[in-house]
């Protein structure tokens, strides 16, 4: 299975990118890291979470 990855660029894609990873999470087992589609779920994570760190960045922790 080939798929072609994109930029997340906006809150669209960034959202869209989030159903797509919803489908391996909802998935029996994640896909063998060692395959087209691990790379390609790997990849995605990687896009989702860059995304997530520029958007929404997390401020300190508070240490009650």
């Amino acid at each position: 299975m080939s798929r072609t990855l994109h930029p997340i660029r906006t809150e669209a894609d960034y959202r869209a990118a989030l159903k797509t990873a919803e489908g391996f999470f909802d998935a029996t087992q994640e896909p063998d890291p060692a395959s087209e589609e691990g790379a390609y779920f790997e990849a995605l994570i990687t896009l989702i979470e860059a995304w997530e760190k520029k958007h929404y960045p997390l401020g300190p922790l508070d240490p009650i």
